[in-house]
């Protein structure tokens, strides 16, 4: 029971932040918002028994993904973020929420079709993961191993982060 009010717990926070993430118009209090999800869904992970999973969650991405955007944001010149306000149309919304039904449709279409409901109810408690393969899968370069995939984020953050404070030094120079 007090595992169900925990998850009840965060469910909300994650759900409100993320809400609030979207929609706020300040893009620091985004950045705030974007880390109370990232902790929620650790929590998630801890409540769950993945602790591993659980620390990287906080020392990766709530550590330092958040940290790279708030770095990338401050490096920013602030007379670019001062004033910044986007006029959301109706169009705009109404294409939004269309998008958000067609990916919903999709993902229960995708379980139904893999009948993902008929082995979550039948399914029995699953032997745990040892901490050796985790590791290897996460560091390995192999088939099905993801050390290659992460390289390339990183890769691709950096280039956003180098091409964010160049657009913003060309604004300075004007």
């Amino acid at each position: 029971m007090a595992n169900l009010v925990m998850f009840c717990i965060l469910a909300v926070v994650i759900l409100g932040s993320a809400i609030m993430c979207v929609t706020t118009k300040r893009i620091m209090r985004a950045a705030t918002f974007l880390l109370f999800v990232l902790f929620g869904v650790a929590g998630i992970y801890f409540l769950l028994d993945y602790t591993f999973l659980g620390a990287a969650q906080i020392s990766i991405y709530a550590g330092g993904i958040t940290m790279m955007y708030i770095f990338a944001i401050q490096l920013v010149s602030k007379r670019t973020l001062q004033g910044l306000e986007e006029h959301v149309k109706g169009s705009r919304v109404v294409a939004g929420a269309l998008a958000a039904l067609l990916g919903f449709a999709t993902v229960i279409v995708v379980f139904f079709k893999n009948q993902l409901f008929d082995r979550l109810a039948t399914m029995t408690e699953s032997p745990e993961v040892p901490m050796d393969v985790i590791g290897n899968a996460l560091l390995g370069s192999e088939k099905y191993q993801y050390v290659l995939p992460f390289e390339f984020i990183s890769v691709f953050l950096l280039a956003c982060i180098i091409g964010g404070i160049m657009i913003a030094r060309k604004e300075d120079k004007q």
